[in-house]
């Protein structure tokens, strides 16, 4: 079988920064990872010569709503004046509650577009839209996989509009999670509930249940502000992560999104428990959730990976914003440095968000890698190479992605989607959806 040999004027492996040095990629796998004169090159073989970039394990966004790229610009005639108004008075009767099939296409299509080109080889969707199901999360699988990206799909299932629409949410992520265990695809599923405050307690350890029956994952998103904190206690005199403890639901199937407002004890808990967490900086800002305690869960031991929450899906702008935000919010420069970052975008990620077998480049490992253009002002080496990608590069300067052994971007041109093409329909969709025409 023919392979591909990527040879790297440098690569970052798990150690660090090695120059001259790069990969063989058989049946979508690295088979050998190698100074670039050491590895074997087959009559038949594709050469790609990377030598003046870096070659680097794909990111993985770990949290995504991919039809949240119908928000980006839109003022609507809503006063948000805080978390709750944001979802009340904008999120959901202006976005989730109009998502049809049709918006779930397209809006695909564009996340996919910009994801690939920020380096992002796999992701976890968390599909809202009540009136779009059921078939959402089919529809989005159509796409991805034409796409060629890695991802992990759920449906966020809750009794806002009502007790049957819960059931329908949670049907959707089950028959998902049971036609994907025969695909033998990029694509796999996941139970996702929404929060302590849309759905009561039968429903959320119903859903529990079933993953557990599923042999699933289970996401949910958790104290995105104070608003779910309040809410619990005094509905039930306990924090989110207390009453999750005492239900019992807590394990290390369990991916948390978000996590900002949580105590002290609530992420001893998380931690002892094994759960998983997803932080998400930015869109942290704009809502004025708060600062997660991202370097306690550090500390903690807690997998904790990155995500853009479908808002800014430039994820070197992330990357930036978990590595500055924490500095400021502490007062200490040396909290967050670089290399952390950059693990929680690739390793740390891939293990929070349940991507086995990747975020890292080694033999035997997913050959789920980019290239990054190496012609920065000033030189990368061992000490600085971690800053530099964080701070001071861009999707612009990523020229190559590969999933599984695919290339989806070449060049710095992307291979499986049009992307003029996508920009253009979901404009004029998107026109259209906010009557701006």
């Amino acid at each position: 079988m023919a392979a591909t040999v990527i040879k790297g004027g440098y690569a970052l492996l798990e150690d660090g920064l090695h120059s001259d040095t790069g990969v063989r990629v058989e049946a979508g796998r690295i088979s050998a990872v190698a100074p670039n004169q050491q590895l074997r090159v087959d009559a038949g073989d594709t050469l790609l010569d990377a030598r003046d970039k870096l070659l680097s394990s794909g990111f993985v966004n770990g949290h995504m709503h991919m039809y949240g790229v119908l928000s980006h610009g839109i003022s609507a005639e809503a006063a948000v004046t805080d978390f709750t108004s944001f979802l009340e008075d904008f999120w959901w009767p202006y976005m989730e509650n109009r998502i049809d099939h049709a918006l779930v296409e397209l809006t695909t299509r564009w996340a996919c577009v910009e994801m690939i080109n920020s380096g992002v080889t796999s992701f976890l969707e968390v599909l809202e839209g009540p009136n779009s199901i059921p078939g959402a999360l089919e529809v989005e699988r159509t796409v991805i996989e034409a796409a060629g990206l890695r991802a992990r799909l759920s449906f966020e299932a809750c009794q806002r509009l009502s007790k049957q629409n819960g059931q329908l949410g949670l049907q959707e992520n089950a028959e998902f999670i049971r036609s994907m265990r025969t695909s033998g695809g990029l694509v796999d599923g996941l139970v996702s509930i929404h929060t302590l405050f849309t759905a009561d307690k039968d429903f959320i350890m119903q859903a529990k249940q079933l993953a557990e029956a599923l042999d699933a994952d289970i996401h949910m998103h958790l104290s995105e502000s104070v608003y779910e904190p309040q809410v619990v206690q005094r509905s039930y005199g306990r924090r989110p992560v207390e009453l999750y403890e005492q239900w019992g639901f807590l394990d290390e199937r369990v991916v948390a999104s978000q996590a900002v407002q949580i105590s002290e004890r609530e992420a001893d808990i998380l931690a002892r428990r094994g759960c998983r967490l997803v932080h998400m900086p930015l869109s942290n800002c704009e809502v004025g959730g708060g600062v997660a305690p991202v370097p306690d869960y550090q500390r903690l031991g807690i997998p904790t990976g990155l995500g853009t929450d479908g808002y800014i899906n430039n994820f070197f702008e992330v990357m930036r914003g978990a590595f500055l935000i924490h500095k400021a919010h502490r007062q200490n420069p040396e909290t967050m440095p670089a290399e952390v970052v950059y693990r929680m975008a690739t390793s740390q990620g891939a293990a929070a968000a349940g991507f086995p077998n990747t975020g890292v480049i080694r033999t035997g490992c997913e050959a789920d890698l980019i290239t990054i253009n190496l012609d920065t002002p000033t030189p990368i080496n061992a000490r600085n190479v971690y800053d530099q990608l964080v701070l001071f590069r861009n999707p612009q300067d990523v020229s190559e992605v590969m999933v599984h052994g695919r290339l989806l971007k070449a060049e710095g041109k992307l291979l499986t989607l049009d992307e003029a093409a996508i920009r253009r329909e979901l404009r004029e969709a998107a026109a259209q959806f906010w009557q701006m025409q």
